[in-house]
């Protein structure tokens, strides 16, 4: 369950970094207006971090494996 969590946890910071990069790359090109977007980009990823963080503190400490 460990393994499958930190994989899971890794998977979906490498989605949003890759997001998060598209989204710079069509900034500099002038292709978007990123006046507020990249706030909200951060905020979000920030907020998905913590939630991923408190989760995992459960996680761990709930299902610990008796070895």
């Amino acid at each position: 369950m460990n393994q499958l969590l930190k994989k899971t946890i890794g998977y979906l910071l490498i989605v949003l970094i890759v997001f998060f990069a598209i989204i710079s790359l069509l900034a500099i090109w002038d292709i978007i207006n990123v006046q507020f977007i990249f706030r909200k980009i951060f905020l979000s990823i920030l907020t998905i971090f913590v939630t991923s963080l408190i989760l995992y503190f459960i996680f761990s400490t709930l299902f610990k494996s008796d070895k």
